[in-house]
Formats: structure tokens, sequence, C-alpha cells
């Protein structure tokens, strides 16, 4: 069953590659056949299967034996198996109508799925990997896959959003397999859970250090973790919005599940571990929030709030990391937070694909007034909308209550300088960015709903039937959940073994109590401040003609990728054309002065080798990048 979920999609992909250019039709009907299969065994897993683990033999390595994928079933991996599943089939669902509508994206449509289904498999190996390695090979596998789907229109800025997905991914796999290298040889091991029990017997963790920062960049870089956040907001608006709501409710996911297996395997209890990911997580959360707030373009405005619940969710991470088994607060708040930032970003980026669909535009002043006599499309963004702010009787309050407890109780735990003032530093910075969050969202329900625009004809029947329900009973999930936390509770307290966390009987939390709807309250109000002299008062503009319209004022130059990244790849450039030219004239040199010692001989010749090794990997990692670049 565990083989069918994970390399089912892969054979499937291809078959439906096949039957595409035979028949079209055929081939949809196919690949949500395929992928209701995938959802289907997953449910089976999920129910039936927990504890249990699969290990599959594969090519011979001289160094190991044998590559071996190594997989395992419990309560966490079932749950995002499940949700993998589920975002994948209701995104099929909703395709067929979304590509119909483009011209252009019609014809590669083969590819696309032929991609999309492979994505889908490794995903699920992903979620389902027992050790570093097979989360290793099936995450760089997705990195490929995935590469196609931002690329799908094959127009410049998609080219461009394609490279830097690649070139980011490829360069943290890098990064990552290199802490792998230097994880090996202290531990022995790479799987999960003898690394936890070795670790857990070590009170110095700093010789885990080294490996562990670089397997932190390398599942930060796929999570969207500042400062390898950059790759997101600009993948993410230029990809079909299908595709775009898979990346951010799943493939950003697969990084978390990486930050989450190193924290809570190797770092649990480590208190400069903990200090480090909630500095990380706190900057993410604003950075991303502010980004959003400052955006004019509907789906980047999701992508960058992407980013920032990506923040959400590291310092629900952190905060487990500090407290370890003590509190649960931490480690619920960030399984449930995952969980409700998967579902809601389905909506909202289907939304947009439905704005698109109808305007072909996501510009917030070509799209305004879209949603004015729709009243479908507006209680699916309502209820998105309402989660993702945390409003309560929504699923995104019981996420936030939990971590905002969890901040509490570390404030409360920790007295002193320096943890204290950053547990401070960092609840008011959730709550703030809370409020950003509801500015933003206010910003895009007031320009779909309530702004008039273009007097534009469009057809009474903007939505399909089967895209309808599957977009209308995604929405209500939301409100469902969050009515009832106690099933919310339940899947947080069955993931907390992935964790090493557990539920004390005091832990047990009533979400709807006045202390614990404070923080949503200071949130809205927040929010309702930003918007209103922020969003109205310095980000609108009036026209000669005297019309409102959102003015695009963050500066074009602020971009880590033009001012940091594209030139550090130039830079390494010159440093290893000097290195080479250094190297090269270094045995001529050597040549001519027979009369050195051989001491100095020797250390000559070491510095020789010592250069020519450094030039050798710069020059691969710049050709390397360059050549991803420009793939």
């Amino acid at each position: 069953m565990l083989a069918t979920v994970i390399f089912w999609p892969m054979p499937a992909a291809v078959a439906a590659y096949v039957l595409g250019r035979k028949n079209e039709r055929a081939r949809d009907v196919f690949v949500l056949a395929a992928v209701a299969v995938t959802f289907a065994s997953s449910l089976l897993l999920a129910l039936f299967f927990s504890g249990m683990e699969l290990r599959l033999g594969g090519l011979p390595l001289a160094s190991s034996g044998a590559l071996v994928f190594h997989f395992r079933i419990d309560g966490f991996r079932a749950l995002f198996g499940c949700v993998t599943g589920f975002l994948w089939l209701v995104t099929t669902l909703f395709s067929p109508e979304y590509f119909s509508r483009f011209s252009h994206s019609h014809t590669n449509l083969n590819r696309y799925w032929l991609f999309n289904l492979l994505t889908l498999g490794a995903a699920m190996g992903v979620f389902f990997s027992a050790d570093l390695r097979t989360t290793f090979i099936f995450l760089e596998v997705m990195s490929f896959t995935s590469y196609v789907l931002v690329a799908h229109d094959e127009n410049p800025a998609a080219l461009r959003a394609a490279e830097t997905y690649l070139a980011i991914a490829v360069i943290g796999g890098l990064v990552q397999l290199l802490g792998m290298l230097l994880l090996l040889p202290l531990t022995g091991t790479l799987e999960f859970a003898r690394l936890y029990e070795i670790s857990a017997g070590m009170q110095d963790k700093s010789p885990f250090y080294l490996p562990g920062a670089l397997l932190l960049v390398g599942f930060g870089a796929k999570a969207g973790m500042f400062p390898l956040h950059i790759w997101l907001p600009k993948a993410h608006p230029i990809a079909p919005a299908p595709a775009s709501a898979l990346f951010s409710g799943i493939l950003v996911k697969t990084g978390v599940f990486g930050v989450v297996v190193v924290s809570s395997d190797i770092f649990l209890h480590d208190y400069r571990w903990g200090a480090v990911l909630l500095i990380l997580a706190t900057v993410t959360m604003v950075l991303g929030a502010v980004l959003a707030v400052f955006s004019n373009d509907i789906k980047r405005t999701f992508a960058c709030s992407s980013v920032s619940q990506i923040g959400f969710i590291l310092t629900g991470v952190a905060m487990h990391v500090l407290f370890g088994e003590h509190s649960a607060f931490g480690a619920r708040g960030a399984v449930l937070h995952m969980l409700n930032h998967s579902l809601l970003k389905l909506v909202l980026f289907l939304a947009a694909g439905v704005v698109c669909m109808h305007r072909h535009e996501l510009e917030l002043n070509k799209i305004r007034g879209f949603g004015r006599g729709k009243p479908l499309f507006m209680f699916v963004f309502i209820m998105a909308a309402l989660g993702i702010c945390g409003v309560p009787l929504w699923s995104g309050h019981v996420s936030k209550t939990l971590l905002h407890k969890s901040l509490a109780d570390g404030i409360i735990f920790y007295s002193g300088f320096p943890l204290e003032y950053l547990l401070q530093l960092s609840y008011w910075t959730m709550v703030f960015t809370g409020g950003l969050t509801v500015a933003y969202m206010t910003k895009l329900f007031v320009t779909l709903f309530v702004e008039r625009g273009e007097t534009i004809r469009e057809e009474k029947h903007y939505i399909s039937r089967p895209s309808a329900v599957a977009l209308g009973a995604s929405a209500a999930l939301p409100a469902f959940l969050g009515s009832f936390p106690a099933i919310m509770d339940v899947l947080a307290g069955w993931s907390l073994g992935f964790f090493h966390g557990h539920v004390a009987p005091e832990q047990a939390l009533r979400y709807f109590e006045w202390a614990n709807v404070t923080g949503a309250v200071n949130s809205i109000a927040i929010g309702a401040i930003i918007y209103l002299f922020v969003v109205r008062g310095l980000l609108m503009r009036r026209t000669e003609a005297g019309a409102e319209i959102h003015a695009a004022l963050w500066p074009e130059w602020l971009d880590l990728e033009n001012l940091i990244y594209r030139p550090l790849l130039k830079f390494l450039a010159l440093i290893a054309v000097f290195l080479a030219r250094v190297v090269d004239a270094m045995p001529d040199i050597l040549a001519q002065r027979p009369s050195f010692e051989k001491p100095v001989m020797i250390g000559a010749f070491s510095l020789y080798l010592l250069l020519v090794g450094i030039g050798i990997c710069i020059a691969l990692i710049y050709v390397l990048a360059q050549a991803l670049l420009y793939l």
C-alpha cells in the first residue's frame, strides 16, 4: 500500500502522457483516477498501517552495500500523505476548466500532467521517508519535476522564475548533501530514529552544529525560509494556479518536514539551535507579511503570505526545540498550522485562478470588482481569508492560539536575558504579523468585492460544477475544523510522536475563552489600523480622473536575487579565474627556484594542492549554478 502511494503516480505519469497524445479527454479522466487512487491509498495507510516500516532495496553502492529506500508510517506522515492526496485531487478537478481558458497553456498539457504526477510521487516519498538519504533523493526528484510546472507557459517571466527556483533548489540540495556527508561519520547513521537515540544521550551537541546548519540551509531553501525565500514570491505567481496551490500547500511543507526532522531528532532541547531557529522564523514571518502588504498582484500577495505563514510554522518548531516534551503547544501549533496553511492556500490560489480565467490578469487595479455579484466566489474567499487571519471559529485561530500560548509560556519559563527578550520580541512580532495578515486580506477583499472596476461582460456561469463543488467543499473545511477544535486536537496529538512530544492533561486549551481570543482581537485591531492608515492612506493614489488606484511603492532595486545572489555568482567566477591563474603559474615559479629547501617545497606544494582544490570547487559550483540558471 505504501509503495502504491509513493511509486504508483510515476508509471501513471508516463501512461497519462502516452494517452494524452491520442485522446485528451481520456487523459484527463485517467489522471483524475490515478490521483484518486493515491488519495484513497493514503487514507487506508492512515487508518490501518500506522507504525509500520518499509525498506526497498535498490542500486548497489560500493560504500554502503546497497541503496535502500527506507519509509515509515506514523500519524504525522499519514496526515500529510492524506493532505497531499487531497490537494492533488482538488487541483486535478479544477485544472481542466482552468487550462481550457488559456490557449497558450493548453498546448503543453501532456508535459504538464507527466511532471505533475511525478511531483506527486516525489512529495509522497519525502513525507513517508525514514532516513535523510531517502528524503534527499525524493526532494531532488521533486525539485526537477516541479521546475517544469513553474516554466509551463515558457514566456520570459516564467523561464526566469523557473531558473531562480531551480538554482535555489539544487544549490540548497548540494548544501544539504554536504551536511549529510559531515553528519554520517559523527553518527554512523542517517535514520531519523537512530539520530534521535544518539543525540538524546549527548549533553554537548556542538559537533552537530555545522552539519545541522548545512541541513537547515538545504531544507530551509525548499521551505522558503529567510534568506532563501527569494524563489517563492517569483515562482508562485508565474506558475498555473493549480500548480501554485500545490507549491504553497505541499511542496514548501516538504522543506518544513526536513527542518522538523533536524530540529526534533538532533537538536531537541538545544538552547542555541532553538534561539537561532526562532530568530529566522521571526524574520521570515514579518518579512513575508510586509511584502504581501506592498504587493499589487493577487497571486504574489498569496505567495508572500506563504513566506509569512512558514515563519509561523517554524516558530512552533523552534518552541518545541526549546521546550521539548515539557510542552506540546509549539509542536501542536506547528502541525496544525501546516495543515491549515495547506488547506487555506489551496482555496486562495484556486480562487486567484478563477479570477485569472476570466480577466487574464492578476494586477489588483485590473481585477477590481471581479467578485461583485458572485456569492459562491465571495463565500470561498471569505472562508479562506477568515481562516488565515486567525478569526475565532475558523481553523487558523486554533493553530495560532497554540503558537501564541507556546511563546507566552516560554516568556514565563525562560526568565532573563537574552532568551526572554527574544521570546517577547517574537510574541509581539507574531501579533503584529497577524495584523499585517488582516490588512492585506482586507485589501484583497475590498478590491474584489467592494471597489468598482471596468465594466466587463462576463459569463453568467463563471465556474463549472466540478470546480465549484471542489472549491466550495475545500472552503468549508476551515470553518468546520475551527468550529470543532477537538478534531484538530486529535489530529495534533496523533502527530506528536514524530516530534517526540506528548500532551499532558494540564496542556488542554479552551480556544474560545477570552484569554485565548485576545491575540486574535489584538491582531484584528492592528490590522484595521494598518489598513486604514497604510493601505488606504499611503499605498493608494488618485489618478487625474479622480479614481483611486493601488500604487506600486516597493522599490524595484530592493531584491535579494538581483542585489546579492546573482552578483555573488559573478564574484565567484572572478575568484575562480584568479585561483586558476595562480595555480597555473606556481609550477613555473617552483621550477625556476631549485634551491628551495625540502620543507619549503613541501609547504609550497601543499599550498598548490589546496589552491587547486579550492579553485576546482568554486569553479564547479559556479558552472553548476550557471548551467541551472540557463537550463
